[in-house]
Parts: structure tokens; sequence; C-alpha cells
């Protein structure tokens, strides 16, 4: 089987058309359930986690002190199950656009998805942070994409797996260095 390439991987996950022909898909083992039956839960920006702007070096990133914003319009999943739990693939497409102030050549666009437990008290299952590089152009407006093929989780109780969602957003946090000594709770 050849190597999807990124393009025709994110296509494939958003439901464009690839060049390549569609793979049949694997029977499920014995005692699985076939892949359209995990309950894949729907993906949603986190509220207040659609733009990420940056300001002019110390500034607020408000008017002419913008360098650079960036925004997310659309987003796909897939799920697999496995003998880890599920995993999910999760494809965010976006923009960056350069602002008053000037973007740099680069931008790193920091990004949070996690999967969640809604209802009365909400319940982090997983939650990761990722980082995409984006190479600005001279128009100023370069689209980005990003795959995360990592999330993985512990397939849910029936009664609940409805309840859980991803949630996508940009998170400032996720540029800083991770403190060293300092274990995750």
């Amino acid at each position: 089987m050849a190597a999807q390439s990124f393009t025709d991987r994110f296509k494939s996950l958003f439901g464009g058309k690839s060049d390549e022909p569609a793979q049949p898909t694997p029977a499920p083992a014995p005692g699985q359930p076939a892949e359209d039956e995990i309950d894949c839960p729907q993906v949603t920006v986190r509220s207040g986690a659609s733009t990420y702007a940056v300001g002019a070096s110390g500034k607020p990133a408000v008017g002419n002190e913008i360098r650079f914003q960036a925004t997310i319009s659309k987003m796909a999943r897939e799920c697999s199950r496995s003998s880890e739990g599920i995993t999910a693939r999760i494809g965010i497409q976006g923009r960056v656009i350069a602002g008053p102030a000037g973007a740099p050549a680069t931008v790193e666009v920091p990004l949070r998805i996690a999967v969640v437990q809604g209802g009365i008290g909400e319940k982090v299952i997983a939650s990761k942070a990722y980082r995409t590089t984006v190479q600005m152009a001279d128009g100023g407006s370069v689209p980005f994409t990003f795959i995360a093929e990592d999330l993985t989780y512990p397939v849910p109780a029936a009664a609940v797996a409805e309840n859980y969602i991803f949630y996508v957003g940009f998170d400032p946090q996720a540029l800083s260095p991770e403190p060293k000594g300092r274990k995750k709770k």
C-alpha cells in the first residue's frame, strides 16, 4: 500500500476526493464492533478559543499592535478502536492573517484538543497540546492544516458515550515550555 500524502490524508479526513482509490475496510476482529459502530464524538471549537491574536512585543493584541491573528475554520474527526481504547484523528483547518504591526516569517500556532464528557460538571477525559508552524507569505493570509493522529482515550461506558465531545481551540500556554521537575496530576 502506498503511503498517503499529507494532502490526501487531509482530503480523506475532510471528505474531499483523493486521487487514490479507496482501500476496502478490513472486517473487524471477532467480538469487536464494526468501525462505524464506534461512537466518534462531534468536534467543536471551545468557546473563546476560536481565534489567536499576537501583538507587537509586549503590547496587547489590539488595533495597529496586532502582528498576526489565526482562526479555525473547519474541523473533522475519525475514530478507531484498539486494545488501548479509542484513537482519534482530528483535523483542523484555519488561516493566519498578518496584522498591521507585521507578521514574522514563520508563526507558531498553539492548538489544544480535548475529549470531554459533557453534562453537569464537565469532565476532561484526555487533553493534548500541539504546535504547528505556518510559513507566512507576502499576501499576508495563509491557510494552515493540522491533523492530530495520537489522541487516545479509554472506551466510554455506553451510558455516557453520547455525552463525549471533542473540543479544539488555540491554547497560548501550549507555547511555553513545561516547567521542569513538576509532574502533571
